[in-house]
């Protein structure tokens, strides 16, 4: 979580009852699934740690350390006016205020996200607990008015040492530290969740972990991933362990949560109170024990040899210490490459999920299976695929057998080729890359809507107007790009210089129409039709992209004429 924020107030037994009292009298109206146990702690159903929310797996802060004060027990409604800060308020409302910028960029991401992924339910205010309980709201609101923290946010050092072992990723850009890790900013990403997990919510073209707009945002990508819905408990509980894999830590968010949702106001920036108890203040408050100095030995009596020495520096002799021991080195330190584990070909149109998947294998020097690796997928280049439920980055752990299979990827409309890049989160490793192909849509099959004849006097317009439906594998074929051309003649495609006609914007004479695509529905209505003084049966050609092919038949005849139109020519492909 945050860095160091000064010194800390310790909590004894009455602060420890008193945060104890306000779990239990929060208990009541608390989220869905929230309860308290006989001994004051939250406790909520289905709350188990989600498959990514180990620090290992890529959690937002790996699991660092965080604020530990529960709510008040007073209510914060009312909650005061913006204006009426010249009122005192009790501590509850004191305590529900949030600083002003800090609040707007909670609600502008949580209006992003309505936007984007509505399904996800993402309120404001779990971005506004979690922002308390990382950072105290940015050290209370210590921003500047594009929402950049004054000073750096910055968790302790995850060097295993008490913490989570993360090795330098982003050497040293966001947090200064080119040895270990630590969490950045307002929202505590550590470096490696950052370079996926970032967003502008600011719109300044910079995505930095520092500002709150930015931090706020990608919390809301974050907790909205995987397809989750906030509106369920059992998803709100996945989301939040996966931000850091505490049961303390979920309980503490959604405690919080609930008091946020009773009611908060505006309150300037920089005047918000800074928690002071922290995760990790145990581990300052009990230090490791000194070791108990050996007691003096007893002087031999009188007559009884004393005991020889051992020779100086033989192992295990009192005083003489022991080598140091190199720390075993984890899976990820073995690795030497990652080698492809037998993907398929990847193609798939526009607007489809991929039918394969990328499976990586991570191997050490020897070619030996690496288990327990994260594995980063990125989709990088010009394009709109994803990977399924909207993000371009996914992190997998391989399995016993070293292989990493990436999520489905979704097609965007973009076609050509695309890069999906896997490297070893954790590692300066040569990443591996793969080509994945979206094609156009294309539809087989294409027929008009209405067998009505298409007819008109010469010089005048046809009264209707020729309604197409494009399919595939006899399913909708929607967006699918469609050309129509007035032709010659069934033997001769080439577009013809008399008969009917479109008119362009400029109402000139078009006999060819390109860029027309079907909607949703796979239809198409082709604009009105037009005929100069020539008289006769002529053909509309339908072309969609695919080869899909339909030859419309079009009569021009004098009004009252015998001259009965033949029925239009079956679809053909």
């Amino acid at each position: 979580m945050a860095a160091q924020f000064g010194m800390r107030l310790r909590k004894g037994a009455a602060t420890t009852a008193v945060a104890a009292a306000a779990v239990a009298a929060l208990s009541a109206s608390q989220a869905p699934g929230v309860t308290v146990d006989d001994h004051g702690r939250q406790t909520a159903s289905e709350a188990k740690p989600a498959p990514d929310a180990t620090a290992g797996d890529g959690a937002a802060t790996g699991n660092s350390p965080y604020y530990t004060d529960l709510p008040p027990l007073n209510s914060p409604n009312p909650a005061p006016t913006a204006g009426a800060t010249s009122t005192p308020v009790a501590q509850g409302a004191a305590e529900a205020g949030i600083p002003a910028t800090v609040l707007d960029a909670y609600k502008k991401a949580e209006a992003e996200l309505r936007s984007s992924k509505p399904g996800c339910n993402l309120p404001w205010q779990l971005l506004a607990a979690i922002g308390k309980v990382e950072s105290g709201q940015a050290r209370g609101g210590r921003v500047n008015a594009d929402g950049t923290t004054i000073t750096p946010i910055l968790g302790p050092e995850l060097d295993g040492n008490g913490f989570a072992l993360i090795k330098d990723t982003d050497g040293g850009k966001y947090d200064g530290n080119s040895s270990y890790d630590q969490a950045v900013g307002p929202m505590q990403f550590i470096p490696s969740t950052w370079a996926w997990a970032g967003r502008d919510g600011n719109g300044d073209g910079v995505k930095d972990p520092n500002n709150v707009y930015d931090a706020a945002l990608a919390a809301g990508h974050y907790l909205c991933r995987n397809g989750w819905d906030l509106s369920v408990p059992a998803d709100l509980n996945q989301a939040i362990l996966s931000y850091n894999n505490s049961q303390d830590y979920l309980h503490t968010v959604l405690s919080w949560l609930e008091y946020y949702r009773k009611g908060t106001h505006e309150i300037p920036n920089g005047t918000g109170s800074v928690p002071s108890g922290r995760s990790d203040d145990h581990q300052k408050a009990n230090p490791e024990p000194s070791p108990t100095p050996p007691a003096k030995p007893t002087p031999p009596s009188t007559g009884s040899p004393s005991p020889t020495p051992p020779p100086s520096g033989t192992p295990g002799t009192p005083g003489t210490p022991s080598p140091p021991s190199s720390p075993s080195p984890t899976p990820t330190d073995t690795v030497d490459h990652l080698a492809d584990a037998g993907t398929a070909k990847l193609t798939a149109m526009a607007g489809d999920a991929f039918t394969k998947k990328i499976s990586t294998k991570a191997v050490t020097k020897s070619g030996k299976a690496v288990g327990k690796v994260r594995v980063r997928f990125t989709v990088v280049g010009d394009t709109d695929t994803t990977f399924t439920g909207g993000e371009s980055v996914a992190t997998v752990v391989t399995n016993s057998s070293g292989v990493a299979v990436a999520p489905t990827l979704q097609a965007g409309e973009k076609t050509g080729d695309l890069t999906v890049r896997a490297t070893v989160v954790g590692r300066v490793l040569t990443g591996l890359d793969y080509t994945a192909t979206v094609t156009e849509r294309v539809a087989d099959s294409v027929v008009r809507t209405s067998d009505t004849a298409l007819t008109c006097t010469p010089g005048g317009e046809f009264a209707d107007q020729a309604e197409v439906k494009a399919t595939y594998k006899g399913a909708v074929a929607d967006k699918v790009a469609v050309t129509a051309t007035l032709i010659k003649s069934v033997l001769d495609p080439t577009e013809n210089d008399k008969g009917p006609y479109f008119k362009d914007a400029d109402g000139k004479t078009v006999r060819t129409l390109t860029g027309l695509t079907t909607d949703a529905k796979g239809l198409l209505t082709l604009p009105k039709l037009y005929a100069d003084d020539t008289a006769g049966n002529f053909i509309l050609r339908i072309t969609t992209a695919g080869g899909a092919t339909l030859n419309i038949q079009l009569t021009v005849a004098a009004a009252g004429s015998s001259a009965s139109p033949s029925p239009s020519p079956s679809p053909s492909t």
